[in-house]
């Protein structure tokens, strides 16, 4: 069984990672999507890492070799403690390019039988990212064009008590 993991932060996960998770179960028999603790955003999360599951959970449902789960350890462990073989990363720029090669790089030398496997965002969806998303979030916009449906009342709600506080 071939098994990918798509670790990312996913605060809130946007209809562009929707995009790469739709594509990426395509090509494999289970793929994990794991919400992993990014050192550079440790204390700036909108959602704690148990509701970014719930959320990604509630999104993917339907998908059913697509499992969520989240981790504290270095990706590179994650994977072989997965027996996974492959990570997806999804990719919206150039400038996104250099950063998760290096990041490849470093995993494949931490966990040899690890590949990377880019995937370009889709075309609508290469600007999207969460930060985006919580700025729009913050002002009260509408956010049906980039995150899913299913969680749209969540962020904003959630939004709504961060300004309250």
């Amino acid at each position: 069984m071939k098994t990918a993991i798509y670790p990312g932060s996913f605060d809130p996960i946007t209809l562009g990672h929707l995009n790469v998770i739709k594509r990426a179960s395509r090509c494999f028999d289970k793929l994990i999507v794991c919400v992993m603790v990014n050192a550079e955003k440790v204390g700036s999360g909108l959602f704690t890492p148990d509701e970014r599951v719930e959320l990604i959970r509630r999104v993917v449902e339907k998908l059913p070799n697509v499992e969520v789960d989240q981790s504290t350890v270095l990706v590179a462990d994650y994977a072989r403690q997965k027996r996974a073989c492959t990570l997806v990363k999804g990719l919206r720029a150039v400038s996104d390019y250099e950063k998760e090669l290096q990041m490849a790089l470093i995993n494949r030398k931490m966990n040899p039988r690890l590949e990377t496997l880019f995937l370009p965002s889709g075309s609508k969806y290469t600007y999207v990212s969460s930060s985006m998303v919580k700025e729009m979030a913050m002002y009260g916009a509408d956010l049906s064009d980039f995150i899913p449906r299913e969680i749209i009342e969540d962020v904003t709600e959630k939004m709504k008590s961060r300004r309250k506080e």
